[in-house]
């Protein structure tokens, strides 16, 4: 739940933000004139603002990921492990012809790795202190080829695409239903839609109307990062074979729940536990569900 609170507490902060730029800089004249919905202008507003937010995420990954977890990078191995962690990183990029992503450790008791960046040649692969110390390097082996999977099956821009255009339609018909609402209630319609202005009602119910459209289309999001939760384990599975990657998977039962940042739950190997429809907002399947796929390959 505090990640859905969360998710909606950032789109009603977007909301307000777009309001605001609309109103001030006049740009509600473009889309309402002469008393109809100007749906090109409306249409090109929202892919703008709905790319445009998505692909400014992806950019600001990595240092986000970094500021939000105290990820370390490694760039000189000071001891055996860490050497091994860059090599292992760098043997798996090469064997699924990426560019070799930068390596991290962060300081967190639970079991847990990420995978993020701008694209498959600018990466960054982190795990926990908690992973190193509670896996066997067999685990963390598999682990490590299920995030380097995930670049190498470009999740991260997918998922970027994906959000973007689900934020275009989210505030494109939040938009029109924002304007038809105003359009039923207001009483002097005719002469403010001549004028290209918008009563207090439109702002209200594209509000409420983003909310609820933005929810649904998590729930689409969240459908999109189960499913290449099993391409990454399948991938992890090619490099260095699915027994390794059951018995992490199998591990990873074992540990307490993620300390990610919410906003980072879905970039984790192992995401939160719901039960009912609950389910639908997971950004992760069950590992029950994980290791029966990757013992019937």
């Amino acid at each position: 739940m505090k990640r859905i609170f969360l998710f909606i507490i950032t789109n009603l902060a977007v909301v307000l933000l777009l309001s605001f730029v609309v109103k001030v800089f006049g740009f509600d004249k473009l889309f309402y004139r002469g008393g109809g919905i100007n749906f090109g202008a409306l249409l090109g507003f929202s892919f703008v603002f709905g790319m445009g937010g998505a692909f400014i995420s992806l950019a600001m990954s990595k240092w986000m990921a970094k500021f939000s977890t105290g990820a370390q990078v490694i760039t000189n191995p000071s001891n055996q492990d860490e050497r091994w962690l860059v090599e292992t990183v760098s043997r798996q990029a090469r064997d699924a012809g990426i560019g070799m992503p930068e390596v991290a450790v962060y300081d967190s008791p639970d079991m847990n790795a990420f995978a993020t960046g701008m694209s498959r040649n600018s990466s960054l692969v982190a795990v926990s202190t908690g992973l190193l110390e509670q896996m066997s390097r067999d685990e963390v082996e598999a682990v490590l080829a299920h995030e380097i999977s995930h670049v190498a099956n470009g999740d991260m821009v997918t998922m970027t695409l994906l959000q973007g255009i689900l934020n275009t339609f989210v505030i494109f018909i939040s938009k029109i239903v924002g304007y038809m609402v105003d359009k039923a209630l207001s009483s002097n319609n005719n002469e403010e839609n001549q004028n290209g202005n918008v009563g207090f009602a439109y702002y209200i119910t594209s509000f409420i109307a983003e909310i609820l459209f933005g929810i649904l289309a998590s729930i689409i999001v969240m459908w999109f990062s189960r499913k290449r939760e099993y391409r990454a384990d399948a991938g992890s599975a090619r490099l260095v074979g699915a027994n390794k990657m059951i018995r992490a998977l199998q591990r990873l039962q074992m540990s307490q729940p993620s300390q990610l940042p919410a906003q980072m739950t879905a970039l984790g190997i192992a995401g939160e536990k719901k039960g009912g429809l609950m389910e639908l907002f997971m950004s992760h399947p069950h590992l029950e569900d994980r290791i029966a796929a990757l013992q019937q390959l």
